[in-house]
């Protein structure tokens, strides 16, 4: 059953696979390095995925078009963030706490929407699937066409997002202002720049991303909204970051190696090899718990990440 497993069309498949659940949890992470590099900690990733994941169903469902649906999630991701930015950034809440708190709001205000929206209903009714776009020419190349180029347009935005947001944050005055912020925000604030129109902006950024996260998640894949589907994503995402060292390209290769031990897991049990199948659903997990405490003390974490910057501190 082993041999199965190294079979070509198995290993495309599985490379395919890894991509597409890759995908909302990539979105969350590249949204959230920028909001930690700008000195906040989201912890709230999951219950604003989580609401994107409900928006994006339920405005799919009343238009027929998953189009509607995912802007409608990037601006559930987006009006989200902007409660979480009053909270940490203008009224200087824990920003841990203010996170949890998300994602209670998010579980619960997504369930009780559902019920609410389908009370009268047997089960909640499905969506049409986003339709992959494989992409001309490209889609038919030996191998790489089918991984690559066979992908929903999520996928493809979560990809180009990569290289975008490493430009940006390390390219451009905007992501040396942000990164500044993350490290000494003192020095930003004494040229005159406003440090929290900066943070809301990168929390706004990271909110939208999420939100499109989550609408991958049940327009994307599962043609319907279920409670908690976002089943931890959120918090690998945060994971993801840390064992991405807070660089867009290394979270790409910390989320394809997640998400391929998700996909391999589940290539696994339907061959069949005997293994048990909870040790297999709880591989990319136990693989972040070790990621995060091998990969943290070196990571290069902002050295703000986390505290509130007050204007009256500085003498």
């Amino acid at each position: 059953m082993l041999a199965d497993l190294l079979e070509p069309a198995i290993v495309i498949s599985v490379l395919a696979a890894a991509l597409r659940i890759a995908t909302p949890i990539l979105l969350a992470a590249l949204g959230e390095v920028v909001a930690e590099r700008a000195g906040v900690y989201n912890m709230g990733l999951e219950g604003t995925m989580l609401i994107g994941a409900f928006v994006a169903y339920f405005v799919t469902f009343q238009t027929g078009l998953a189009s509607a649906g995912l802007l409608a999630a990037a601006a559930s991701g987006a009006l989200v963030s902007l409660l979480f930015a009053f909270m940490v950034v203008t009224l200087q809440v824990e920003q841990i706490v203010t996170g949890l708190a998300i994602n209670l709001l998010g579980a619960g205000l997504s369930t009780y929407a559902l019920r609410a929206a389908f009370a009268d209903a047997a089960t909640v009714p499905a969506i049409g699937f986003m339709p992959s776009l494989p992409l001309p020419w490209l889609a038919g190349l030996p191998v790489l066409g089918p991984i690559l180029f066979e992908q929903k347009l999520l996928t493809y935005l979560a990809l180009l997002a990569v290289p975008a947001v490493a430009w940006f944050l390390f390219r451009t005055r905007m992501g040396l202002e942000l990164r500044c912020i993350g490290e000494n925000p003192k020095a930003l604030d004494t040229k005159g720049l406003s440090v929290p129109a900066r943070q809301y902006g990168a929390l706004l950024f990271g909110g939208v991303m999420a939100g499109l996260g989550g609408a991958f998640l049940s327009v994307g894949s599962a043609a319907r909204f279920v409670p908690d589907m976002t089943n931890g994503r959120g918090w690998l995402a945060l994971v993801i970051v840390i064992a991405g060292a807070w660089r867009p390209w290394r979270i790409l290769a910390a989320a394809l190696a997640f998400s391929l031990l998700d996909a391999l897991q589940l290539q696994i049990q339907g061959v069949g090899l005997k293994l048990p199948f909870q040790l297999l659903l709880a591989l990319p997990y136990i693989c972040a718990i070790l990621a995060m405490i091998l990969l943290r003390p070196r990571a290069g974490v902002p050295a703000m990440l986390g505290v509130a910057y007050r204007r009256e501190d500085v003498a």
